[in-house]
């Protein structure tokens, strides 16, 4: 007859803490990703390097590869017509452009929002593409969709450096970059966003598909036939 030996022994104090803060940071995270925590401001500081670690540690470039591949089976699955209406709807922040180099110095979220020093990184044009939806930018462009990026960045200070930088980075070809100007200032990225696309619609052009990192993106009116959530633990916008 065999004896199991169980270490009865109890877990560190410590240790029974990063277990909690691990498992709390992944439940917060994931109730961000679904929408169900709206309205937050940073993130919780016991939360920060689980961020960090998710961010720079190849979990969040898994996601996104995963997510452009699933976008990819839905364009194969469309059948484009030839009137050049069939179009594409894609956010620039954190979606097209990569503002991680930004964030890294907020702590990955966990400063509050910065305007004036996030509209002087913007102003340096040297935001990174964000290399999966580069790759899903050029299959809709060689597949003859219209591709309009819609972001909520300022027309008059950073619209020449973002189309700069969204030239500099290979994207090439869309039809049209919408930038906030003054008539929309001051309106939350869901009504500005939905009055974008409600121009397009307008305009006869059908949106098959919407991309962006905020649920601000892709909620309200217009939003085309399906959306997309890209992750992004690091801030939101309302």
């Amino acid at each position: 007859m065999s004896t199991k030996l169980v270490n009865h022994s109890p877990r560190p104090i410590g240790d029974r803490l990063v277990e909690f803060s691990s498992s709390y940071c992944l439940s917060w995270r994931l109730a961000v990703e679904t929408n169900n925590i709206k309205g937050w401001r940073t993130v919780p500081i016991q939360c920060l390097r689980h961020v960090e670690a998710y961010i720079l540690g190849g979990q969040y470039d898994s996601d996104l590869n995963l997510i452009v591949d699933q976008i990819s089976s839905y364009i194969d699955a469309i059948d484009v017509s030839d009137d050049g209406l069939d179009a594409w709807v894609l956010d620039v922040d954190d979606t097209c452009l990569s503002n991680i180099f930004y964030y890294e110095g907020k702590r990955f979220g966990g400063d509050p929002y910065d305007p004036h020093a996030f509209k002087e990184w913007a102003s340096r044009g040297i935001c990174p593409a964000i290399p999966p939806i580069l790759r899903l930018f050029v299959k809709l462009i060689q597949r003859r969709f219209k591709v309009f990026l819609i972001s909520g960045r300022d027309e008059t200070t950073l619209g020449q450096t973002t189309l700069y930088n969204l030239h500099f980075q290979g994207f090439f070809g869309f039809e049209r970059l919408i930038l906030r100007n003054e008539a929309y200032k001051g309106q939350s990225g869901i009504i500005y966003k939905s009055e974008m696309r409600r121009k397009l619609m307008e305009e006869g052009y059908r949106i098959w598909g919407n991309v962006g990192d905020q649920w601000s993106d892709l909620h309200g009116q217009f939003v085309g036939n399906t959306t997309f959530k890209l992750p992004n633990p690091m801030y939101f916008v309302p």
